[in-house]
């Protein structure tokens, strides 16, 4: 089906600000095929304002028009998400833990205790956090840097990298196969699902900058 007819099927309220990422991302599928969608989601995962939420439905809704093959979507966006998440795992690896340290030594608000909580917290969590963190949005691209900077085992890494994108990846691919020329259907569904994490961090930080701000009152008043 012809780019206007994918955008036609976009809700009118929408169909300004998705018409030109998704016609950059069907351009980008008809010129390379199925390598093409898995090129997308691995530059999303390092600009995260490229949203998968739009390439992976758009990925299944294209194979259902036979440009390539249901299979040929899945393995290359979860290869995509498998490189880009390489990307970030060696970034990580080159910030290191002493850089790290130096960085939030002299943020205001942190302190190194927080940060060797967070990396107790991750020496017990952290396979858990790489495979249920590719299922989140926002956290499906940063969770990649704690990893490196810890130097998770990479094998382990990458195996339980691509076991979680392929959930993620397969569940909007096949929405958009299915769904056919109504694949923004999954990206509206998609979009609450990221705002809702959104808000939710939001509120925490909220929450955590708040918590910290009257810690340390208090401790001056202590002083």
């Amino acid at each position: 089906m012809s780019l206007p007819a994918i955008l036609a099927a976009t809700s009118a309220d929408e169909s300004a600000q998705l018409s030109g990422i998704a016609g950059w991302v069907v351009d980008v599928m008809e010129a390379i095929g199925a390598p093409g969608a898995g090129l997308l989601v691995a530059l999303e995962n390092l600009f995260p304002p490229l949203p998968s939420e739009v390439i992976l439905p758009l990925a299944g809704f294209t194979a259902s028009q036979g440009n390539f093959s249901l299979g040929g979507a899945i393995f290359w966006t979860t290869l995509g998400s498998v490189v880009g998440a390489i990307a970030l795992y060696w970034i990580g690896a080159a910030l290191g833990r002493r850089r790290l340290r130096v960085i939030v030594d002299k943020m205001p608000l942190v302190d190194l205790h927080d940060l060797d909580r967070t990396e107790e917290w991750f020496d017990r969590h952290g396979k858990a956090a790489v495979f249920f963190g590719r299922t989140i949005p926002i956290f499906r691209s940063l969770i990649s840097v704690p990893a490196g900077i810890e130097r998770m085992s990479f094998g382990l890494f990458v195996v339980l990298s691509a076991a979680g994108s392929l959930i993620w990846n397969t569940i909007f691919v096949l929405a958009g196969y299915f769904l056919g020329e109504n694949w923004h259907i999954a990206e509206q569904y998609a979009g609450v699902f990221s705002r809702i994490v959104v808000i939710a961090v939001l509120l925490f930080l909220v929450w955590w900058v708040v918590k910290r701000i009257r810690r340390n009152r208090r401790s001056a008043h202590e002083g």
